[in-house]
């Protein structure tokens, strides 16, 4: 039995991997945390389809997928250790609208380092500046929405399913159109936040509210030449492919060798993070031709044919997996019911915006939808900072985002008509 060109048992590794990847980290932590485990289970899942398409003649789809793979690696790369050496501190008086500031400041910065950089770099100073006020646990949850999921949404360095996306054709400026969605998604973040503060901060003592008028401290920043690597990340991504590569090997070598080894202690940095990336994602784009052929082929028959059923499905999914892989299988979905002049990337606009949009905001449902989300929560939790649990989270982050959800459903049925 075949999908198109291709065996079908070439389309079982990509879905596998992503299972795994999602349920092995909480079934099994201790053995996934070993790099040996990881890589004999993508290696498992890649391999039998790395040696099918080599043995079958089908090199270019190797190629493409490891020159893919190695240009995602690196801008992320760049990205996570040029933004592993700033280090943002401070402890400001923690009044509703100081607290709005700093989260609409980091939803901007998503979009320039990512939600990986700009969750680290902002997460410590909300903290800080709140430590003295009783009534908090709101604020890690509103934060982790719009600063390490919806403010990612307008470059492919915001967010990973965007930077796949680039990678695979769609120009790099083409995100920007996405504006309408991010100013919906953080805004109703921010403006929700804002009264929600406001009634947590009616209700501190005065005692709290004290210790927090005389607790104050100017923000600092250190590391201001890694700043300015990290500016350079979006020309690099701009260069062509190789010299694109070569950049971001020369901004992480240099953010390395500038870099105090007492700020990035201080910061908690590690290499754990990006080398899980690395290894996971070489199984994923090497097992992508095949799903994505298949996808491609049986998009016709599929009930996910209309922009917002895109958004929702995309979405859901990305709430539970990884949602960079759930942007690449969906985005073939579109591309296969997709038609007529002014594609982008082979894919229609409105499609391609509902795929992107669903993938990046709702990966803020859960605490394993995105990768900042969990270091963010982690973070909070070693400062004695309140948390909701999984669940609660969950059904937080789903009803406050619920309204911007259904906007977005009604804009998109509108635009397919």
């Amino acid at each position: 039995m075949s999908m198109g060109d291709y065996p079908a048992w070439t389309l079982v590794p990509f879905p596998l991997l992503v299972l795994a990847i999602a349920v092995l980290p909480i079934a099994a932590p201790r053995a996934w945390e070993r790099r040996w485990f990881q890589s004999l289970v993508v290696g498992a899942c890649a391999l039998p389809v790395l040696l099918y398409l080599v043995a079958s003649g089908r090199s270019t789809p190797v190629v493409q997928a490891t020159t893919s793979y190695a240009s995602f690696v690196a801008t992320l790369g760049a990205l996570y250790v040029t933004s592993g050496g700033v280090r943002l501190s401070g402890d400001l008086e923690a009044r509703p609208a100081t607290n709005v500031a700093l989260v609409v400041v980091g939803a901007v910065l998503a979009s320039l380092v990512g939600t990986t950089g700009a969750s680290m770099l902002m997460i410590r100073p909300l903290l800080w500046t709140n430590r003295e006020r009783e009534h908090r646990a709101h604020l890690v949850p509103f934060f982790i929405i719009a600063v390490s999921n919806a403010g990612g949404l307008l470059t492919p360095l915001g967010d990973p399913p965007l930077l796949v996306g680039y990678i695979g054709g769609v120009p790099f400026f083409w995100t920007l159109r996405l504006l309408p969605a991010w100013l919906l998604y953080v805004g109703s973040t921010a403006l929700s936040l804002y009264f929600v503060d406001r009634s947590a901060y009616a209700r501190e003592s005065e005692a709290a509210r004290t210790a927090d008028r005389t607790q104050v401290t100017p923000l600092a920043l250190r590391g201001w030449r890694n700043v300015a690597l990290m500016l350079a990340v979006v020309p690099a991504a701009l260069l062509p492919l190789g010299a694109r590569e070569l950049a971001m090997a020369v901004i992480i070598g240099v953010s390395l060798a500038v870099t105090p080894a007492s700020l990035r202690r201080d910061n908690g940095f590690t290499f754990a993070p990006i080398v899980d990336v690395a290894i996971v994602f070489f199984g994923l784009f090497e097992c992508l031709e095949p799903i994505q052929a298949g996808l491609g082929r049986a998009a016709p028959w599929l009930p996910m044919g209309r922009s917002w059923e895109l958004f929702w499905a995309s979405g859901l999914l990305s709430s539970v997996l990884d949602n960079a892989p759930t942007y690449t299988a969906f985005a073939a979905l579109a591309r296969g019911v997709s038609s007529g002049a002014g594609l982008v990337a082979g894919v229609a606009p409105y499609k391609l915006a509902a795929v992107s949009i669903g993938s990046v905001v709702m990966g803020a449902t859960t605490y394993i939808g995105n990768g900042p989300n969990l270091m963010v929560k982690a973070i909070a939790d070693r400062d004695g900072f309140p948390t909701p649990s999984f669940v609660r989270y969950a059904a937080f982050a789903f009803i406050a985002m619920l309204p911007a959800h259904l906007i977005t459903t009604f804009v998109l049925a509108f635009l397919d008509r």
